[in-house]
């Protein structure tokens, strides 16, 4: 039997971390790899469909200016239904926790489908921290015929939460196979090429929903702080596209000397940036799982995190968005080096064969 599977992603994340996952499928010959792109960051996913090799079969346009979630939302189920409708796979896989992945749960549990939740167990436990993040993950666990989790703490919350154990699959976070994947390869950045040879690099990246407006705020100027006290370190700052996040940004910290703000960087050139850094101040919770391949210290500029595996090895710390805690943070690895050695050491996310196992999962449920 040809086993047919569905991969459906829309952010940049998404294809990063479903990438190596869709790769493992084409290579197989007894499975039948369909992808469906629902478009909720089209500029900065074209990127990495090319560094991957990936053509979708199905290219979504859910995404309108200013529209809202509840928008959005609709517009997806829409859009989606009709493409599970066409298709009948057998399983559909799907990463992480945006709306696409939500809705893509429901949307298999209406057509009765199997569906794959990669990533699955990550949790803050505060439905509104990260926002609607949480909220997705949630749905799309309960739903789940299959939840890869990443890692022992994330399979040891789904247990703890009533999901079946023979639902739960150990595979490690597919992004440290993306990661490796890329470093492997011969690649010249520009970008790494240009900046300063005689200053320490410190890369920030911040454009989490749930710090829009004051929050985020305090986060620039406490960057606008560690640039002013610093004269040996230059900043890179990727903005995101997003108006609540440019416009901030750009208010506060356009004029500060050492601080470079930059368009979103292509993948490969974030990868050469992390190994060069010597500091990561970040929102995200897939850098939170990429630095460690690359030993840099890392501090999280949020409340909470579902990513805690890295705080408690002490490869990372959460400061929140708090001017003074990011200031004085970053100051003591900064001037600190016992610190920043103690916080390096082996990626605690995974090894690089996440997407084997997935597959090989499939094949054994398929066959079952």
């Amino acid at each position: 039997m040809i086993l047919k599977v569905l991969s459906v992603f829309g952010t940049r994340p998404e294809a990063v971390k479903m990438a190596p996952v869709i790769l493992a499928l084409n290579r197989h010959p007894d499975i039948h790899s369909v992808i469906c792109f629902t478009g909720q960051h089209r500029e900065m996913v074209q990127p990495i469909l090319e560094l991957f090799n990936i053509n979708p079969d199905y290219q979504l346009d859910i995404m309108q200016p200013n529209q809202s979630l509840s928008a959005s939302t609709s517009r997806l189920f829409s859009s989606l239904d009709t493409v599970l409708e066409a298709e009948k796979p057998h399983w559909v896989l799907a990463q992480g926790d945006t709306t696409t992945v939500m809705v893509s749960a429901i949307t298999s549990y209406y057509q009765r489908l199997k569906f794959g939740h990669i990533e699955a167990g990550l949790r803050t436990y505060d439905k509104y921290s990260p926002f609607p993040e949480e909220g997705n993950r949630l749905i799309a666990d309960v739903l789940a015929d299959a939840c890869f989790a990443p890692t022992a703490k994330a399979r040891d919350r789904l247990i703890a939460e009533g999901i079946p154990t023979d639902r739960i699959i150990l595979t490690g976070n597919t992004v440290v196979d993306a990661v490796l994947d890329i470093s492997k390869r011969r690649y010249q950045s520009s970008i790494v090429d240009s900046l300063p040879a005689d200053k320490r690099i410190v890369l920030v990246t911040a454009h989490r929903r749930e710090s829009f407006g004051e929050p985020l705020r305090q986060l620039c100027y406490a960057l606008s702080d560690i640039a002013k006290r610093f004269d040996d370190i230059h900043l890179i700052y990727p903005v995101h596209l997003n108006p609540q996040v440019q416009h901030p940004v750009y208010e506060i910290l356009a004029d500060v000397a050492n601080i470079s703000l930059i368009a979103p960087l292509a993948y490969p050139d974030l990868i050469a940036i992390m190994r060069r850094a010597t500091l990561i101040l970040t929102d995200s919770g897939g850098i939170q799982e990429e630095a460690p391949t690359f030993k840099v210290p890392l501090l999280v500029m949020r409340d909470t995190t579902e990513r805690p595996e890295g705080i408690e090895a002490g490869k990372a710390k959460l400061v929140g968005t708090s001017r003074t805690r990011i200031v004085e943070e970053a100051t003591a690895i900064l001037t600190n080096p016992k610190l920043a050695q103690a916080m390096q050491g082996d990626n605690p996310y995974g090894d690089g064969q996440a997407a084997q196992r997935i597959v090989d999962y499939l094949l054994r449920a398929s066959n079952g």
